[in-house]
């Protein structure tokens, strides 16, 4: 997992330092599969600080099974805003092994902070009403590269 987690960093990292038209969505970010019992989602990862900060911001739609996992270097209080990003989402703060610790909806384009209820290093937002309409709650393990044990 570490040498996994190191190969996402370094190749979001490359992928960053590309140049990007200020106030664009981010669309070639590295990717990843991720389980949330029989669904899979293809997750574009946000490993960088310049990556995390854009996030899915002035992106105009997403696929329903599409979402953004941000990867922390290491655990800590996340808390997310929702400034410049046009569609709802809803943010589900991960362990390390994979259990949604709590969910949040977020609205658009507001500054309201959603943060997790422990320190956590991972957090997937996908489009809001997805963990509900699958059922998916806190306490409910996602499954993945990312999560499984070192």
């Amino acid at each position: 997992m570490k040498h996994f987690l190191m190969l996402l960093l370094g190749l979001a990292a490359t992928l960053g330092n590309t140049s990007q038209a200020q106030n664009a969505p981010q669309l070639e970010l590295p990717r990843v599969k991720l389980s949330a019992g029989i669904h899979v989602i293809d997750t574009q990862v946000a490993a960088t600080p310049e990556q995390r900060s854009t996030g899915l911001m002035f992106r105009k739609d997403m696929p329903p099974s599409e979402g953004m996992l941000f990867v922390f270097e290491q655990a800590s209080e996340q808390c997310f805003w929702m400034k410049n990003t046009l569609l709802p989402l809803t943010a589900a703060f991960v362990a390390d092994d994979g259990t949604i610790v709590n969910l949040a909806d977020m609205k658009p384009q507001t500054t309201d902070s959603h943060c997790s209820a422990q320190p956590v290093r991972y957090v997937l937002e996908m489009n809001q009403g997805w963990f509900a309409k699958k059922g998916i709650k806190a306490g409910f393990r996602l499954g993945g590269r990312p999560f499984q044990s070192r």
